[in-house]
């Protein structure tokens, strides 16, 4: 049986969906971390539901403890993450409402740690990361979006950028200019992390808005809480319709590609 992770983001905290939910707490190296764990149908597939920036929404992006959090996963056995981000669009073509599967990321996070190999016995570890985010994942759920009609783009670059604040209309346009397609502070360093321990990841990146500049006003986190609220049901339905169908086992390269099974259970 395929243990699959949710990872929610911003205006993504309610774990209901779950049946038979227990809460686990972990303990691993870089501190504990709570996690949710249920089902989703009557096989009793195991689902962990891990709420990034906590329950009340009280941690911000540059200080969630990222290592901490895939680590845990991988110690309770999860294979495959599917991770929900808000994020603002740097292309017209992705408008708010619609869902980008992204495929790349580009990384101007400036403080974070993003590596759980620092040397020492491991010695000097350098991960494959040509395709980032899991191709297999992506594929499900876009084949689920396209059958129930949802807004959904599969493929496109993540900007991650330190936060906690909003970015500025000239670095909206230089991320342009580098091939960005949408830009958020979460998905690194969190997608590099699980790719070195073997776990398949993809970001279900929802458009809240425009970026800074292409915005015809000014932003808030308040538009970013209302347009995930009111896009909430069809993005929790993509995720419970897609992990019946990642049970089967993996074809990807993304387990392949972990150099040292760090933390496994």
């Amino acid at each position: 049986m395929m243990k699959i992770a949710v990872i929610g983001g911003t205006g993504v905290y309610d774990s209901s969906w779950l049946a038979s939910s227990q809460e686990l707490r972990v303990e691993t190296p870089y501190g504990p971390v709570e996690i949710i764990q249920g089902q989703v149908n009557q096989k009793g597939d195991a689902v962990y539901f891990l709420n990034r920036h906590g329950t009340h929404h009280q941690i911000p992006p540059h200080l969630v403890n990222y290592r901490a959090n895939i680590w845990a996963l991988k110690h309770v056995g999860v294979e495959r993450i599917m991770a929900t981000a808000a994020v603002g669009s740097l292309n017209v073509a992705m408008p708010p409402g619609s869902v980008v599967l992204c495929d790349q990321f580009l990384d101007f996070t400036k403080s974070r740690v993003s590596t759980f190999f620092e040397g020492g016995p491991q010695g000097v570890v350098h991960t494959d990361m040509t395709e980032p985010y899991c191709p297999h994942i992506r594929k499900v759920i876009y084949q689920q979006a396209v059958t129930r009609g949802y807004p959904t783009i599969n493929g496109g670059c993540y900007v991650a950028t330190e936060g906690p604040r909003f970015e500025t209309p000239a670095e909206i346009r230089a991320f342009r200019l580098l091939g960005g397609d949408v830009v958020g502070m979460t998905s690194v360093p969190e997608v590099i992390l699980a790719r070195e321990l073997g776990l398949c990841y993809s970001t279900l990146a929802l458009v809240t808005n425009y970026a800074a500049g292409i915005s015809p006003h000014h932003l808030t986190h308040q538009e970013v809480l209302d347009l995930m609220a009111q896009n909430m049901t069809y993005l929790k339905q993509l995720i419970v319709t897609s992990i019946p169908l990642l049970q089967s086992e993996r074809d990807c390269y993304c387990h392949n590609s972990a150099d040292t099974p760090l933390g496994g259970s």
